[in-house]
């Protein structure tokens, strides 16, 4: 059943609007439809009972076959009726219905018959119709018609042809490009709505030619556009050729700005907005080029109309992040739309505002947000918040107030992500300005005292743990964390357990009190709080079992966890079934967990070691364990990283061959796993003839054959090459499948006794820098950067060239170093002009390497940046820089 706009109510007034549609049932509606077949038809009951049928497609009511055959064989007779009125319901209809080819054939004749009657909106209505449900085979019979109603005296008949065109232009391109001189008449037509289709048709079929479109817009630029729509769509075309032709020409030369400029003073208002938008979204755009821009939009923020109001507002909030002295002259116009009944044009005000306010507005602009806030909705509020931010990191000095106003809405009643913006920007403030430190993690303490989100009371908790016993006065903050020991659930109470450690290890004096604080918590209801109690008690009285030093403890309570948690997760499963001490450094560092066969093509069988054991063993593992089986390898030492598996041949083949890369320190192993796919065959001597050629620093130094290879049933033959130790060598390797084919019987399974030698040609496969790093995220990167040496830091910058992103440029740099994003910092924001990636992995030797990018863009799509590494030795990152200057 439909669902109704309004539900009438029996209490509500008489006079309250209702939907007409309420409670229709398409079987109901089906059977009103019979009245199509009366001899005598009732107009008006047929166009109502049309209508309903238009709801119920549009509500998303889906028809079976034979219910809409039945529906527009009924509504074909309805041709028979004069009336005008439900004429048009018929062309809808049948627009709606979009009938089969077979189906079309009934109505066409009946439509083209209205194409050329001498009632315009027949013929307006019938073109729309035609095109819609035509192909291109009646396209063709009636294209003499359809230009002829492009340049008809008409303008309903000529913007129906020409809406057309453009619907048209989708799938019948051809044709369309025919129309380009009765297009090109038509957008000099004295007709508003026939000359702004004309020119969206003209763009259209032109806007694969950049010199046409530019010739298009120097000729109409003359004068010639008189209807504002038209001038609007000019306007978009003129700022397209100007960022086009913005790389070709000198730094100063903007060709059609001038023309730009003088549709400021158009006397349509949509003309003069668009017109400045357009010269502020400009690239390189200077303050004197804004400033008429700027003014007309000043105007507009005193409109008496709201559309105009928040056009201008949310162009100027846009300006405003790039120009702010720009913007700064609309400040009290702007002030006076904090009181807009329209929220959303008050909240883009205010963030306006904070963005091009001064220090000495600071004060004012905090009082009237004040009253502001408790009226809008959580998400312009979160806009808000970060808008405060980003003005407090512009003025620290006035940190106070700012501090004070995010502490007074924390308190106030909000939503999860209203909450954590507001924390996050408390959080952001503390590590950039030194002076909020104290006033920032008081307000923090006060806010987890009756925070309702557990993530954000251990978030805070978590940084309580890191910043607060550096303050001053850090026993202040040990009555907050030890209520939540009291107060809260399980998960929090884990978490203050922490935090109450890390204050114990870090200031002497409150040891004492900590260690009895930690003791209560041994009689927890939760064992995750007993074992975090217990644990800690033991690390700071320097239990000789977890470390004897101060340094170890802070270490292990502050130092970050270098090995992914789903490894160490699965480590320790295994050695709960096992004799064997644990050590944590036998934990596999590499981030991946999926199956050995995790890139088979669709359709393939499992190939290499097939599906991963029933256990939680992890990839890395399996692959150890099979390497350290084969004798030959075991003088290569500890493996170091397993890549993903490499197709080497197309999707259903008849053999399907993948390639895993194995790399040791002075050898690489590659693992061809293979699986024979014709079940009349069986192969033997199954071994891979591999070129070095072109990998110079490699030598082959073994080859293990696979000896049989029937149907079905996956093996893998490897070839070792050495290489310089620590070394991180790269090389492009031919690889050629070489086999002895024997035919099987279908009916006894049993092969034959000759063979015949044959080999199947594989793709090539490459060993590049990112092969040579391991992922391994770090869960706190800023201190885990200030852990490593800064005199192993090296920087240097780098410019990229024209790339079409951001986002396209930080993947690269990401896929050439091999290294695991932290943070979320892989994300780039929308039209964003500058980004900082931050990366961490293990170079080959086992060396820790984090890394530090920012990128910038600028309006010519030249990208710059700068790239800071630090690891845990200098050549490597001079390495790291190598590596980005050759990729």
């Amino acid at each position: 059943m439909a669902q109704p706009f309004v539900k009438k109510d029996d209490d509500l007034d008489e006079e309250e609007e209702y939907s007409p549609f309420y409670g229709i049932e398409k079987g109901a509606v089906l059977q009103e439809a019979r009245v199509f077949h009366d001899p005598q038809l009732d107009a008006r009951r047929c166009s109502q009972v049309i209508t309903k049928l238009l709801y119920l497609l549009n509500q998303g009511e889906t028809f079976t076959k034979v219910e809409a055959t039945e529906v527009f064989f009924a509504v074909t007779k309805l041709f028979q009726s004069k009336d005008t009125v439900l004429r048009r319901m018929v062309y809808l209809m049948i627009k709606e219905l979009s009938p089969s080819a077979d189906e079309v054939i009934i109505v066409t004749s009946s439509l083209m018959k209205d194409m050329n009657s001498k009632t315009d909106m027949y013929r307006a209505n019938a073109i729309r119709v035609l095109c819609r449900i035509t192909d291109s085979t009646l396209l063709t019979q009636i294209e003499r018609y359809l230009k002829q109603a492009i340049v008809d005296k008409n303008p309903v008949v000529a913007s129906a042809a020409l809406v057309s065109g453009v619907h048209l232009l989708q799938t019948n391109s051809e044709i369309v490009k025919r129309w380009s001189n009765e297009v090109q008449e038509a957008v000099q037509s004295r007709a508003a709505l026939v000359q702004f289709h004309a020119l969206a048709l003209l763009h259209q079929i032109r806007q694969n030619d950049r010199l046409a479109v530019s010739k298009l817009v120097t000729s109409l630029t003359k004068g010639s556009v008189r209807s504002p729509l038209a001038q609007c769509l000019l306007i978009r075309y003129t700022s397209q050729v100007i960022r086009e032709s913005s790389m070709n020409t000198q730094a100063g030369e903007r060709p059609f700005f001038d023309y730009l400029e003088s549709c400021l003073r158009h006397k349509s208002e949509m003309v003069v907005f668009e017109a400045a938008r357009a010269i502020t979204e400009l690239s390189g755009v200077t303050s004197r080029e804004l400033t008429p821009a700027i003014t007309v939009l000043q105007l507009f923020l005193s409109s008496s109309k709201p559309v105009l109001r928040f056009a201008a507002i949310r162009t100027l909030n846009k300006v405003a992040s790039t120009h702010p002295l720009a913007v700064t002259n609309c400040n009290i116009d702007m002030e006076s739309l904090i009181s807009d009944q329209n929220r959303s044009i008050a909240t883009l005000a205010i963030t306006t505002l904070l963005k091009t306010g001064n220090e000495s507005s600071v004060d004012r602009l905090m009082k009237q947000i004040t009253n502001f806030m408790s009226d809008i909705a959580d998400e312009f509020k979160i806009v808000v918040v970060e808008a405060i931010r980003s003005l407090c990191l512009k003025f620290p000095l006035k940190y106070r107030s700012m501090m004070n106003f995010l502490s007074n809405i924390l308190r106030e009643e909000g939503g999860f992500d209203y909450k954590k913006a507001i924390v996050d920007s408390i959080v952001i403030l503390i590590r950039d300005i030194p002076d909020a430190k104290e006033i920032g993690l008081f307000h923090l303490c006060e806010f987890i005292e009756d925070c309702e989100f557990t993530y954000l009371s251990t978030q805070i908790l978590h940084f309580l743990g890191n910043e607060g016993p550096k303050t001053s006065d850090p026993s202040k903050y040990i009555r907050y964390i030890y209520n939540r020991v009291i107060l809260e659930n399980a998960t929090v109470r884990a978490s203050a357990v922490s935090t109450l450690a890390k204050f114990g290890a870090m200031v002497d004096s409150l040891k004492p009190r900590i260690f009895v604080l930690l003791r209560r918590c041994l009689f927890d209801s939760d064992d995750e709080v007993r074992d975090r109690a217990t644990l800690y008690l033991n690390t700071l009285e320097s239990d000789a079992s977890v470390g004897g030093t101060d340094e170890d403890v802070k270490d292990f309570l502050f130092g970050p966890l270098d090995v992914p948690l789903v490894n160490l997760e699965t480590s320790l499963r295994n050695y709960e079934a096992s004799d064997i001490p644990f050590d944590i450094n036998s934990v596999p560092k590499e981030v991946k967990s999926q199956p050995l066969a995790e890139k088979k093509a669709p359709g393939k069988k499992a190939i290499g070691l097939g599906a991963p054991p029933s256990g939680p063993t992890s990839v890395v593992d399996a692959y150890e364990k099979l390497l350290s089986s084969i004798p030959e390898f075991s003088s290569f030492g500890k493996l170091f990283k397993s890549c993903s598996p490499m197709e080497l041949t197309e999707p259903e083949t008849e053999y399907a061959v993948n390639v895993v890369k194995h790399i040791f320190d002075g050898h690489v192993v590659f693992q061809y796993n293979c699986t024979n796919t014709i079940p009349e065959q069986l192969l033997e001597k199954v071994t891979v003839f591999v070129d070095a050629s072109e990998a110079e620093e490699f030598s082959e130094v073994l080859t293990k054959p696979l000896q049989s290879l029937p149907y079905d049933s996956p093996g893998q033959t490897f070839v070792a090459f050495e290489k310089p130790e620590g070394v991180p060598a790269i090389g492009k390797f031919s690889n050629l499948l070489k086999f002895v084919v024997k035919e099987v019987d279908p009916a006894t399974g049993e092969a034959d006794e000759e063979g015949v030698e044959d080999e199947y040609q594989l793709e090539d496969l490459e060993i590049v820098a990112a092969d040579y790093m391991l992922k391994v995220g770090v869960s706190n990167f800023k201190n885990a950067w200030e852990n490593l040496d800064p005199d192993n830091e090296r920087i240097d910058e780098y410019g990229l060239g024209v790339k079409e992103s951001l986002a396209e440029t930080v993947s690269a740099v990401i896929d050439i170093l091999g290294m695991q994003p932290c943070e979320g910092t892989e994300v780039v924001p929308n039209n964003s002009r500058s980004h900082t990636c931050l990366l961490s992995g293990i170079f080959i030797g086992n060396v820790k390497v984090l890394v530090r990018v920012s990128f910038g863009i600028d309006g010519s799509k030249q990208v710059a940046m700068k790239l800071a590494v630090r690891s845990e030795d200098p050549d490597v990152s001079e390495k790291i820089h190598e590596i980005v200057a050759e990729g």
